[in-house]
């Protein structure tokens, strides 16, 4: 016994996140999924799968007086069964713990001479963040960036998918569509257009977007010139742990060497293996340069990415169709999701649910190009086709890990998802670091890298020992009708603290600008889910309304420090304003009572 509970003291001091637990026990499951939803790679020891599962049960009994599990460690500190996690997530004192870890030393790095202190491999929004906080501490740092050409040859400048493929011209086009709808509305408020006839131009519109976009990259090249960062466009690949071998577009190989490395590669769009796909489905890497119109469209996928795009091209009249396999926005509230896709279907968007496709070919060169999509229905097994101009393949992202030497450098990666588990942006091999979307079990987004990469800089540096905190992480999905959160789901809510537990506040509310043109009642709507065990503490904010990005933005301090309904209660609202609808929520989901809104 002495032995054995040697080994598991070892095991709690040596592990940053460890849970003794088994595998049919529902308590447990409820602290795996909480561990899941705060994107933290926990340690679990399933005890009725171990051998010696009993013996080391009633160890753990010896040092902690439980006889139950979950037994839930942090950085070697006891936290307790499955009452005490959940209390200590709903207080924030989980988190702290969590982000509390101490900075791992490095005993790789030597007094060796090196080309570079840091090269950073991605010039993304979080490599560029990370590359110019290090160049800003005096740090010699080179910053490799190069884009390999999407399977219809679709390249772009420094700043990485955010800047030229993602976020700011998704923003664009999705501003671009509601402007049309504002045209509408502006006659009902007195505005007289000289024809009755108004016409979208997506040449021009491109043509404009991509001129920020090419100022955008000259600015980054600009900020690393000003940071004293070196700037390569030349793709980099280990060659042992402390080397990389460079090649830039003319095929000039060249070898640097650092003391440590900060992977930001990202990722690029998943083309599933089905015949055609990659000869004449294009993806979001494409869709924003394109110099012609799409014409008749079809976007495959429920993602975020598939659900703005199909929104803005049915914004600007174009014929568009959305092909969706099973659910919309996996991983997000489904209540929520769901009322996304309604208004879709309301203002354009086609839905082909339940369907996936099974081949496309080429009917017609064009121009317009004419493809014809065959799919299966998943319920019916029926086989279909249709023909589209404009095939836009949205299923996800897949980490940009694969051809960079990881294994050569003894970096390792998640067999399943290719994506690097790290410890505070470490990964396995100390010297070498990962930030953003390449990180397993980590927000995808762009703020986040950009957060991890400056925080990680000064870590590095010894000028800062504040980690990036993955907590209640804010984003907007911006279909036509946005939809913004913070924190959890309802469902998952729900599953991690049990449904007698939680407490959802919900209202449905009109635009005052919505009002004089004559646009729908009851579509915007916004919901607290709360923790009746600690003080009707928030642990989820969601809204579905125009400019949802804009609201949820500002709530994300209050959700950080703890917020509770009565907080929010307390509040003043602004009038007339969408976000004063947090402030004077009082109908409770259970109460069954009517959530539709009256009066202004």
């Amino acid at each position: 016994m002495a032995e054995l509970r040697k080994k598991i003291l070892e095991l709690i001091k040596s592990t940053h996140v460890l849970v003794y637990s088994k595998s049919n026990c529902p308590f447990c499951d409820r602290v795996k999924l909480l561990f899941k939803k705060m994107l933290i790679d926990a340690t679990y020891v399933e005890l009725d799968k171990s051998d010696n599962g009993a013996a080391v049960q009633n160890a753990l009994k010896e040092i902690t007086k439980m006889d139950t599990v979950p037994n839930v460690f942090v950085n070697g500190d006891h936290i307790g069964g499955c009452n005490k996690t959940l209390e200590s997530f709903s207080n924030g004192n989980l988190s702290k713990m969590i982000l509390a870890g101490q900075k791992r030393l490095d005993p790789t790095i030597t007094d060796h001479k090196y080309d570079y202190d840091v090269i950073v491999i991605g010039g993304g929004s979080g490599g560029l963040s990370c590359s110019k906080e290090l160049g800003a501490l005096g740090a010699r740092v080179c910053c490799l960036d190069y884009v390999k050409p999407s399977p219809h040859g679709t390249t772009w400048g420094l700043g990485g998918t955010c800047v030229n493929v993602g976020c700011i011209p998704k923003k664009l086009m999705h501003q671009g569509a509601l402007l049309g709808h504002g045209l509408e509305d502006s006659q009902k408020f007195g505005w007289q257009l000289a024809s009755n006839e108004v016409k979208h131009n997506w040449s021009n519109m491109v043509a404009a977007i991509q001129n920020h976009i090419g100022s955008l990259n000259w600015g980054y090249r600009v900020a690393l010139r000003d940071k004293n960062v070196k700037y390569s466009n030349s793709y980099g690949e280990f060659i042992d742990p402390h080397t990389i071998k460079c090649v830039n577009r003319r095929g000039k190989e060249d070898i640097m060497t650092a003391a440590r490395f900060v992977i930001a590669t990202g990722g690029r769009p998943k083309y599933p293996d089905i015949p055609g796909y990659k000869e004449y489905c294009i993806s979001s890497d494409d869709l924003f340069s394109l110099p012609k119109p799409p014409g008749k469209s079809l976007v495959v996928g429920a993602s975020y990415v598939a659900l703005e795009c199909a929104g803005f091209l049915a914004g600007f009249g174009f014929d568009t169709t959305c092909m969706v396999r099973s659910i919309f926005l996996r991983g997000f509230d489904q209540q929520m999701a769901d009322k996304a896709g309604d208004y879709m279907a309301e203002h354009g968007v086609k839905f082909l649910k339940k369907v996936i496709p099974t081949k496309v070919e080429l009917v017609e060169e064009g121009p317009p190009r004419k493809l014809r999509v065959e799919y299966k229905n998943l319920v019916t097994n029926e086989v279909s086709s249709e023909e589209f101009n404009t095939v836009l393949v949205a299923v996800g992202r897949d980490p940009c890990t694969s051809g960079i030497g990881l294994d050569k450098a003894g970096v390792k990666i998640d067999e399943k998802t290719g994506k690097i588990p790290t410890v505070y942006e470490q990964t396995n091999v100390p010297h070498i670091y990962a930030i953003g979307d390449v990180l397993k079990g980590k927000e995808e987004l762009t703020p986040v890298a950009i957060q991890a990469g400056r925080l990680l800089a000064r870590r590095l540096y010894g000028v800062g020992r504040v980690e990036c905190d993955y907590i209640n992480v804010p984003t907007t999905v911006f279909t036509p009708l946005e939809y913004g959160c913070i924190g959890l789901p309802e469902e998952d809510a729900i599953a991690i603290f049990g449904e007698s537990n939680i407490e959802v506040y919900q209202k449905y509310f009109k635009p005052l600008e919505w009002t004089v043109p004559g646009r729908e009642d009851n579509v915007c709507y916004a919901k607290l889910v709360c923790n009746k065990l600690d003080k009707e503490r928030v642990l989820g904010l969601h809204v579905i309304g125009p400019n949802a990005g804009e609201m949820t933005q500002g709530y994300v301090v209050g959700m950080k420090l703890g917020a509770t309904k009565d907080d929010f209660d307390a509040s003043i609202g602004i009038h007339p304003t969408c976000s004063e609808t947090f402030t004077t929520l009082e109908f409770t989901k259970a109460s069954g009572a009517d959530p539709t809104q009256t009066g202004c």
